[in-house]
Order: structure tokens, then sequence, then C-alpha cells
């Protein structure tokens, strides 16, 4: 009663299930190695960010990449704001997701190197190609303490690049760039604001990273496992119904057949 599954359906059917099992175990470790970064992301900001903060000029030079391992690193940069050259970075949001600008305000270092620092966001004006309203900087020579990040490409932040921009407006945080328009020697990476704190009306900072979070990633793992051991047991629930459906049948026919003798 079990050929059947020799049938050209059931093999089909069997064989699709064979294929399923170790697709769905598959992704199932896929999602627990996302989780496992995810844990393993948040430990290094929580480490970084309690890290005593680093003067920047130790962590990054011109050119430099910021390694992950320094991401979100605190440090620290004593230098004179260079306003005059200072650019906006365009469709970023603030902590209630209204989109606006990050303030780039370029620090010039005693050694005249500069560091860009992220000063926060403002809100855009009535007109998005026009130059926010953007309260100044500190005037003097300051001591910022941030956060250290690495300068954002297209290929890493999914921000398109565009050009023919207004004036002073960028789509991406990035010291190359920054340096062919300073015409200096510009610091790899860049400073994310935390203290000082702006006055009033100034620049929101940024919110840290959140590193508490761990998303649904392990849920998801567990949910693809379990649908890869349902598989073969929904197989041979689908065998037995099937088996017994056909008994049933088989009987019927028989039963049918001696009803005309017994008459």
């Amino acid at each position: 009663m079990y050929r059947f599954v020799l049938t050209r359906q059931w093999v089909f059917l069997t064989l699709m299930a064979l294929a399923l099992i170790p697709a769905m175990i598959k992704l199932g470790f896929w999602q627990y190695h996302r989780h496992e970064h995810r844990v393993a992301q948040n430990q290094l900001i929580e480490a970084n960010l309690r890290a005593k903060p680093a003067p920047m000029t130790e962590l990054t030079s011109p050119g430099h990449r910021v390694p992950r391992a320094d991401y979100w690193r605190a440090v620290t940069a004593t230098g004179t704001y260079d306003s005059a050259h200072e650019v906006v970075v365009r469709m970023r949001t603030d902590r209630d997701d209204k989109v606006g600008f990050h303030v780039l305000t370029p620090l010039v270092l005693s050694d005249g190197r500069v560091v860009l620092v992220n000063r926060g966001w403002v809100p855009g004006g009535d007109d998005p190609r026009a130059y926010p309203p953007v309260p100044a900087a500190p005037t003097g020579e300051v001591t910022v303490t941030g956060r250290l990040k690495a300068d954002e490409t297209s290929g890493g932040s999914g921000i398109k690049d565009r050009k023919g921009l207004p004036d002073r407006q960028v789509m991406l945080i990035n010291s190359e760039q920054q340096a062919q328009y300073l015409g200096r020697t510009v610091l790899g990476g860049y400073l994310e604001l935390t203290a000082p704190a702006p006055a009033d009306g100034g620049p929101e900072t940024i919110a840290d990273p959140d590193h508490d979070s761990i998303g649904p990633h392990m849920a998801y793992a567990i949910q693809w496992w379990l649908f890869a051991g349902a598989v073969p047991v929904g197989w041979v629930v689908l065998v037995r119904r099937e088996k017994r459906e056909r008994e049933e049948e088989a009987a019927r026919a028989e039963a049918s057949r001696q009803e005309p003798a017994t008459a």
C-alpha cells in the first residue's frame, strides 16, 4: 500500500521536501550568524563608548581608513573651527525621524591638519536647495569630544553621492572629498560631537548608537529550524493519510463488488 510514493506526484513532493530541509537549516544558521554579529557589535559599541577618550590624532591620520574595531571610540580634538568652510550633509534625520541636515565643520589643529566634526542635526528651511539656518560654531580654541566614525561611502552607506548639489551641500561625510574642497590635510574619518553640549538653539547632537536591542534574528533562526523539522513530519502525515484514504477506497470497491453476489 506504500507503492504510491513511487508515483510521479509523490516523487516530486518527496524531492521538494528533501530540498526544503537543508535550505531551511541554512537559513536558520544565516539568521543565527546575524544574531551573533549583532551581539558582538553591541558589545563593541558599549566598550568603545565607555572607553577613556583618546586624542583623535592617535587613532587616525590623513588617508587612514578607520577599522571597525575603532568605530564609536570616544576621542577628543583641540583646535579652531573653520566656519567659512562649513558644509551641511543632506537627507539626514533627527531623533524623531525628521529630515534635515547634519552640520560638518572643519576643526583646524595646531599643526594645520583638520578634523571633520559633525556638530549635529538642524532642520531645513523652506527651500531644500538653500543653505539652511545653521547656528554658528564656537570661536577661539576649543576642545571637543565625540565618537570616531569612518568615512562614508556610497557602497557602505547606501547613499548615492549625487553631483550638481547646491553650494556647500554634500551627500556623504568623507575626509578625502573634504580635503579636496578645503585644500588642507584632513584626518581620516570624522568626529561625531557629544561634548561640549551646544547652546540653546544649536545643532541637535546625534543620539548614541543603539547597543541594547539584539533584533529578531535569533527568533527567526529558531523558526526556520522548526520549519525544517516540520517538513519530514508533514511528509509522514501526508503519506499515512494517503494510505488510509487508499485503503478506505479499496474497501468500498470490494464492498460494491460483493453486493450483487449477495442479492
